[in-house]
Order: C-alpha cells, then sequence, then structure tokens
C-alpha cells in the first residue's frame, strides 16, 4: 500500500478510537515509512528530524497558555459573563437569549475572520478569549461543537480567499510553487479561483449553525449557578485597565515581531508588573498555562515529524502517479483524484502551506496534461492544499479551537473538533472544488 495512504489511514483510525494524537501520529508514521521503503533507522531519523520545526509553535502555544490563565486571574471572567447576563435578563427570556446566543457566535466568527487579515494574530486569541466565556456557552447551552466549525471557518475561509495577512502568504505560495512547476499565473486571479471552494465551506457553516447544532446542549452548569458566582464578585477597575493594556501590549508586540512568543511575553509582563496579577503566583500561574497548552505543542512537534517522514518517502509523487495511470483522458476522475491526495496529505501533516509546495510540482504538469485552464488549475492546487487544514488531528485550526473550549476538559479534540469541522467543510471543499475546476 502507497506509504501516504497507510500513514494517514492508521494515524486517523487510531485518533477516533481515542488513541492519543502524538502516539496515533507517531505509530501513522513509523507504518508510513516502513511502508515506504526506509529502514526503521531511516523512519525514526525522518521523524525526529521533522521534529525541530514544530518547536518554535509549541513554546509560543506554552507561553500563550500562560497569558491566558493570567487573564483569567484578573477577574474578567467574571465581568464578561456579568456583561452577558444583563443582556440575557434575569428571566432569560427567550428572545433575549436567543440574542446572546447570535450574538456571542457572531462575535466570534468575526474575531476569527479577523485573525486572518485585520489583525493577522492566527489562533493566538483563541486561548486568551474562548476560556473565560466557556462559563457563557455553558449559561447559553450553546453545543461546542458548533463554537469549534465557528472558529475553524473562521480561521480558514479568509486565508483561502482574500489575499491579506495570512490570505497574502497562501497566495504567494500557490503563486510561487506554480511557477517554480513551470505555469506562471497572475496573483489576481486566486481570488476568483478560489471563490466556489470557500462558497461551499460557507455553506457548511450555515448547515452547522441552523440545523446540525442548532440544538442546545448542557455542560453541568445552569444559569442559576453562574449567576449565583457571579453576583458579588468586584472586579477592580485597574485589572480591567490593566488587563486591556496587556492584550493590546501582545497584539502589538506580535505584529511587530512578528512572534507569538514575543506577544505573549510582552503581555504577561504588564499582567505582572501592574499588580493585577501577584508577582508570587507567576510560576505556577505559567506552569498552569503550559499544562493547559501542552497537548497542542506536542502534536504540532509530533507532526512536524510525521509530514518528515512522508516527504522522505517520495510517495506522494507515486500516489498521483499511479491514480494517473488508471484515469486515461477522464478529467472528472482526474480532478477528483488530485483533491483526494491532497486531503490525504494535508490530513496528515496539519498545514495548507506545508501542503501545497509537495503537490504543486506534481499537480501542475498532470493539470496541463489533461487540459484544466489556469484557472481551473489554481483551484484544483489551493483547494488541494486546504482540504483537511479544517478537519485533521495535527492542524492549528483544529487544535487551536480544542486548546480554548476545553480548557475545562469537556471537549474532546476529534469527536467534538476534528470530526464536526471535517464533515462541515472538507466534504463541500471536495466537491465544490471539482465544480470549480470543471467549470472554470
Amino acid at each position: 500500500m502507497n506509504a501516504v495512504i497507510l500513514a494517514v489511514a492508521v494515524m486517523l483510525i487510531l485518533s477516533l478510537f481515542r488513541v492519543n494524537v502524538v502516539l496515533a501520529l507517531a505509530i501513522g508514521a513509523l507504518a508510513g515509512g516502513l511502508s515506504g521503503g526506509l529502514s526503521i533507522h531511516e523512519t525514526i531519523d525522518a521523524f525526529t528530524g521533522g521534529l525541530g520545526g514544530g518547536a518554535t509553535i509549541a513554546l509560543s502555544y506554552a507561553l500563550l497558555g500562560g497569558f491566558a490563565v493570567a487573564i483569567s486571574k484578573t477577574g474578567i471572567p467574571e465581568v464578561l459573563v456579568g456583561l452577558i447576563l444583563k443582556v440575557v435578563g434575569e428571566g432569560q427570556e427567550k428572545q433575549r437569549k436567543g440574542l446572546a446566543k447570535a450574538l456571542v457566535i457572531f462575535a466570534l466568527l468575526l474575531i476569527a475572520i479577523s485573525s486572518q487579515n485585520l489583525i493577522p494574530i492566527h489562533i493566538a486569541f483563541i486561548p486568551l478569549l474562548v476560556p473565560p466565556i466557556l462559563h457563557i456557552l455553558d449559561m447559553l447551552r450553546i453545543d461546542r461543537r458548533l463554537i469549534a466549525c465557528v472558529l475553524a471557518f473562521g480561521l480558514t475561509a479568509p486565508y483561502i480567499l482574500l489575499p491579506f495577512g495570512f490570505g497574502l502568504l497562501f497566495h504567494e505560495v500557490i503563486y510561487n510553487q506554480m511557477k517554480l512547476a513551470g505555469l506562471t499565473i497572475n496573483m489576481a486571479d486566486i481570488p476568483g479561483a478560489m471563490a466556489i471552494p470557500v462558497g461551499g465551506m460557507l455553506i457548511g457553516l450555515l448547515v452547522a449553525v441552523f440545523i446540525s447544532y442548532r440544538k442546545p446542549r448542557d455542560y453541568g452548569d445552569d444559569g442559576a449557578a453562574i449567576s449565583s458566582r457571579v453576583q458579588g464578585a468586584k472586579v477592580p477597575a485597574r485589572n480591567i485597565l490593566f488587563t486591556v493594556l496587556a492584550l493590546i501590549a501582545a497584539l502589538a508586540a506580535q505584529i511587530w515581531t512578528d512572534s507569538m512568543i514575543i506577544g505573549a511575553i510582552a503581555g504577561i509582563a504588564v499582567l505582572y508588573a501592574s499588580g493585577s496579577v501577584r508577582w508570587k503566583e507567576a510560576d505556577e500561574l505559567l506552569n498552569d498555562g503550559m499544562k493547559m497548552m501542552a497537548f497542542v505543542g506536542f502534536v504540532m512537534i509530533a507532526a512536524n515529524g510525521f509530514a518528515g517522514v512522508i516527504q522522505e518517502t517520495g510517495d506522494v509523487e507515486s500516489l498521483v502517479q499511479a491514480a494517473s495511470g488508471m484515469l486515461g483522458d477522464n478529467k472528472g476522475a482526474a480532478a477528483l483524484i488530485m483533491l483526494v491526495v491532497g486531503l490525504l496529505v494535508t490530513m496528515g501533516i496539519g498545514s495548507s502551506f506545508a501542503t501545497v509546495p509537495i503537490i504543486a510540482a506534481i499537480f501542475v504538469p498532470l493539470s496541463v496534461e489533461f487540459g484544466f485552464s489556469t484557472l481551473a488549475i489554481i483551484s484544483l492546487i489551493g483547494t488541494a492544499g486546504a482540504l483537511g487544514d479544517a478537519g485533521s488531528p495535527a492542524s492549528d485550526s483544529t487544535l487551536g479551537p480544542t486548546a480554548g473550549l476545553n480548557a475545562d476538559g469537556r471537549h474532546n479534540h476529534i469527536w467534538d473538533t476534528c470530526v464536526p469541522t471535517f464533515l462541515h467543510y472538507n466534504i463541500p471543499l471536495v466537491l465544490f472544488g471539482w465544480i470549480a475546476a470543471m467549470i472554470l
């Protein structure tokens, strides 16, 4: 069996059976390396050689976790819950409660979209914003799977479609890799080529919001219990002020230095220097925050090792060639095969940015041979690269939402984030990506 298929299949099956994702990635990489012709030592070397690529992001998340826990100690969560209680009203009338739910969902979607372009901080906002409002989500009985889908859409759709912030970087990757493969395109054509696939994601989002996860879901807390905890809570005005300043400092430092590590350090420094968080609690808070984000960090490190093994086998190219050899001149089947290959690669690696360079060199000549237009080729490569980003266990677009929603241990990464986002986004991406390739 092809090493890519086997590695991803082993990883996904183990994950679905609730085997720890880090262990599933390691076992999947081992299975893929051995089936791809590598020796046990070569597989281990490729895996360990790729681990270093995830170290920076792991440290970033650990420090962001410390920052998030520090913010939670300032009393801001109680302030947020109190504001929502005022919107809902003491009687929690159905209309007011519905309005509050709509406002929370829309606000999270808007922030997630803005994190990709307007304020390019990617998932850095999630551990800072989501854990403090978990009580609000529980009070409003919002299904956390819905929030996972909302966040995943905001983290992926904007960079796929819009040439701003992370979207500009993604479009540049597509442009440069297609040029290296022998096809020069106009970057201005990329948004138009990706509009149809993103339209499929939008439909998936609407289905999640209005059909799949519309019903209330209880997580053990009720409005009365939460209200009683919030009542009487007194948060010093200076804490609110310095928390806002800490968030601004973290945002400014990250944008200025292009480093989440520096951003988190800047935010923590403001909280400690202002006295909003007691200095003697610093070590304990950072430890708690790092524990909260440790899962994300280790998965990202393991995913880089997995990617190292997949690339070392060279079986992505052989997979495409084997599939294309059975297609004849069937354009529709060729487009579908390329999208499925992109899905397999991205599900394992967890990064659309890292997938495009792997597949572009193979897809461009293959697409030209089948007679696809330039716009269709852009759509195929862009969609194939993005596929899996929203549903992969190793993607930061799923790990980020899980890190926030599972802060209290009541949200499963695979079944509550990965499976819902896969169903609502990857399936529409395959369908609408295929349609785009056939009509453009």
